[in-house]
């Protein structure tokens, strides 16, 4: 994440301390340093995977001679939910905009905002945060069968007889991987190392043989994502919708099953009314105070996710009072998703 710093002003050892003034930002009115608290927007991520099935070059004889009754000769392509997860993300909340004020001798002698314009740090740097990944599936490669066949397999003048020949080279495979585990082979591996590496290679070969007759399947993992704004007593809203052929879709789309998303405040805090905001002066850094939010996901009547996740709508905002800045140099970091102070320590 980008970060931007600015200095408000050095901070001199012996020189009194002027208050911070701080206050909504009104556009062309006010002169500083313009900062936004965040508000919650939940993202919902849809992890589905596409399948591919490729048939085998000799699948129609897999049940005659490996005993595979359920290989089907037919391409095939659907997708699988593979999870779905709900976080909590910050947006600037355009109602909760504050200017710092420039002012000689100030308490305050950097704010740190990121990229968006959330406050991040005041008179420090905060850490440097990782962006959490998903970790993807991707489609493997797959051997060349026709590298393991037999003189005799290849020269095979049918199917039929080359189905034959393979699957006799399957079984003599199976056979030699016996031996040596029982460690009846006739020539056996030296050591473990080469004796891992004898059942690896016969793995692969036998692996590559009998996907001419069961065939291919490529799984690749895609993420869809789609953002709500939290309200309390949110019920059964449409995140995303899914289909075996189609995979996810829009919420509109009504080609697919929707994925439903249910919101309940767990832990609310008491709102400042307007006349408590009046009264509260601005003399301190603005932050916010987030409530907590009960998130379910479910899809055909089964719960996929639950959590209780941090919801700055269904919390307040608090002052952090400019005499924590007085004669020590004070620092804070803040969390950019929610707001809330995450650490304070000073000189």
């Amino acid at each position: 994440m980008k970060k931007n710093v600015f200095a408000l002003s050095l901070l001199a050892c012996t020189a009194p301390i002027a208050a911070q003034d701080i206050s909504p930002y009104l556009p062309g009115e006010d002169e500083g340093i313009v900062y936004f608290l965040p508000k919650t927007m939940l993202e919902v991520n849809v992890i589905a995977t596409r399948i591919t099935y490729h048939p085998g070059e000799l699948c129609q004889y897999a049940n005659q001679y490996l005993r595979m009754n359920n290989v089907s000769p037919e391409p095939e392509t659907y997708w699988e939910i593979k999870q779905i997860e709900v976080r909590s993300a910050g947006v600037p909340d355009s109602t909760k905009a504050y200017v710092v004020k420039l002012k000689d001798k100030s308490s305050m002698s950097n704010v740190e905002l990121t990229e968006e314009g959330l406050i991040e740090a005041i008179n420090t740097s905060a850490p440097e945060k990782m962006p959490m990944e998903y970790v993807l599936e991707k489609p493997q490669k797959h051997e060349n069968p026709r590298r393991y066949m037999t003189e005799d397999i290849l020269l095979a003048g049918s199917s039929a007889k080359m189905a034959d020949l393979t699957a006799k080279e399957i079984y003599n495979i199976r056979e030699s991987k016996n031996l040596i585990l029982r460690g009846q082979a006739d020539a056996m591996p030296k050591d473990g190392a080469s004796l891992q590496l004898v059942i690896d290679n016969l793995d692969t070969q036998e692996k590559a043989l009998t996907q001419l007759f069961t065939g291919t399947t490529d799984r690749e993992d895609k993420v869809f994502t789609a953002h709500i704004v939290p309200q309390d007593g949110l019920t059964d809203k449409v995140a995303l919708r899914f289909s075996r052929s189609l995979g996810v879709l829009p919420a509109e789309d009504l080609a697919g099953e929707p994925i439903y998303i249910n919101l309940k405040s767990t832990v609310p805090l008491p709102t400042v009314t307007e006349d408590n905001k009046k009264k509260k002066k601005l003399e301190g850094a603005i932050y916010n105070i987030p409530g907590k939010g009960k998130v379910t996901v479910s899809y055909q009547g089964k719960t996929c996710f639950e959590a209780e996740l941090p919801i700055t709508q269904f919390g307040t905002t608090e002052v952090l009072v400019n005499d924590l800045f007085k004669k020590v140099n004070t620092r804070v970091i803040f969390n950019p998703e929610t707001g809330s102070i995450l650490k304070i320590d000073k000189d």
